[in-house]
């Protein structure tokens, strides 16, 4: 028997599931995006919106070995521009795992915001992209909450393939 493995794809659909519901739930609620949020230093939601969709971009275009686009022109104005730049970095990522010759395990640098110059294998810089924005939408899950306002979906791992019985 082999070991269980999660890979890219299952969380790229993770990913893509956890968004789009915050997605819907933003059009929803366009009210939201103003709700004040101290999370990773932003003023609001908006701004924390801005920060998961930029950390995604931005490891998305280095492991493609594209600069990253600048912190500060990255859109967060409206629900569309925000995920406008999501759409952006899953279809690049898509097509990095498509990619045979990609070598996973090589390491790059490249800065941080908050460490400055770092080094890490290209898988690290991939998973660290993904599970990224899950922790910080489960963040957003409870300040929304404490606004008035319930995501009404299951967004834990286990809900990506379960069935009553």
């Amino acid at each position: 028997m082999t070991v269980p493995a999660l890979t890219a794809n299952d969380l790229i659909d993770w990913v893509e599931k956890t968004s789009t519901g915050w997605r819907s739930l933003l059009t929803r609620h366009p009210e939201l995006l103003t709700i004040p949020c101290d999370i990773m230093g932003v003023q609001t939601v908006a701004q924390l919106l801005q920060h998961i969709v930029a950390v995604e971009l931005r490891y998305a275009e280095r492991l493609a070995n594209q600069p990253a686009t600048d912190y500060s022109n990255i859109p967060y104005d409206s629900i569309e521009a925000i995920y406008d730049t999501h759409d952006r970095a899953l279809a690049l990522l898509r097509k990095l795992l498509l990619d045979s010759e990609m070598n996973w395990d090589e390491a790059i640098e490249f800065s941080t915001r908050t460490m400055g110059p770092a080094r890490s294998a290209r898988k690290t810089i991939l998973i660290h992209l993904l599970l990224h924005g899950i922790r910080h939408y489960a963040q957003l899950s409870t300040l929304v909450r404490q606004h008035g306002v319930k995501p009404g979906w299951p967004m834990d791992y286990l809900f990506m393939d379960i069935e009553p019985v």
